[in-house]
């Protein structure tokens, strides 16, 4: 017998396109009213993930000015244009399992100019926490999010979005990197657990 498809939460797209109003307030409200996890301690953390450029740092930026508490930036861990997996990992050894231990979480900055690991960074998490980029939501990260959020675009906006961000700098890695997305995504499937899948396009 087959299954019934998994209902996912959706929350109505915002007006704004992205990180704007409603959503930003759909996932606050979610955030406050969550109890940690097992695995995270005393800290309630949300976890935004989605494809590259879905909007995902504008509305993580924003979540955690709404709540008052730290936003800790994907982007910032992987080691370089192969470093997907490689940064869950670290996220996870460096920031959600001290966290769950009580101890003061801090991570290694990668420097993109010199393709090398940069300064370490303390994060003073609290009772909140936000964690957001592609693979905040993918093993062994995954079970520390009390709160999941998934981002919705359409592909071609999502690119759009992500080369007039990072211009040439990404351009020539946007397919290396949206084939780490299909491998990590295919495997965990976190948009079938968000308990906000957003939609990040054109209302």
């Amino acid at each position: 017998m087959t299954p019934p498809p998994v209902e996912r939460p959706r929350a109505v797209p915002d007006e704004a396109g992205r990180g704007g109003p409603r959503h930003v307030d759909s996932v606050a409200a979610l955030a406050r009213s969550a109890s940690p996890t097992a695995r995270s301690g005393s800290t309630v953390v949300v976890a935004i993930d989605g494809r590259s450029g879905s909007g995902k740092t504008e509305l993580g930026t924003a979540v955690s000015a709404a709540l008052g508490c730290p936003v800790v930036h994907l982007d910032a861990l992987y080691p370089g244009w192969d470093g997907l997996q490689a940064g869950v990992d670290l996220l996870t050894t460096h920031v959600l399992e001290p966290l769950g231990r009580g101890e003061r979480p801090a991570y290694p900055r990668w420097d993109w100019v010199r393709d090398r690991p940069g300064r370490t960074v303390g994060v003073d998490a609290g009772d909140l926490l936000v964690v957001e980029g592609c693979g905040a939501l993918v093993p062994p990260a995954a079970a520390f999010a009390a709160v999941r959020v998934w981002l919705d675009a359409p592909d071609d906006l999502r690119k759009e979005r992500a080369l007039s961000r990072d211009g040439d700098t990404y351009a020539p890695h946007w397919d290396r990197w949206a084939a780490q997305e299909d491998a990590v995504y295919a495997a965990a499937r976190p948009m079938d657990s968000a308990d906000l899948v957003l939609a990040t396009g054109q209302p």
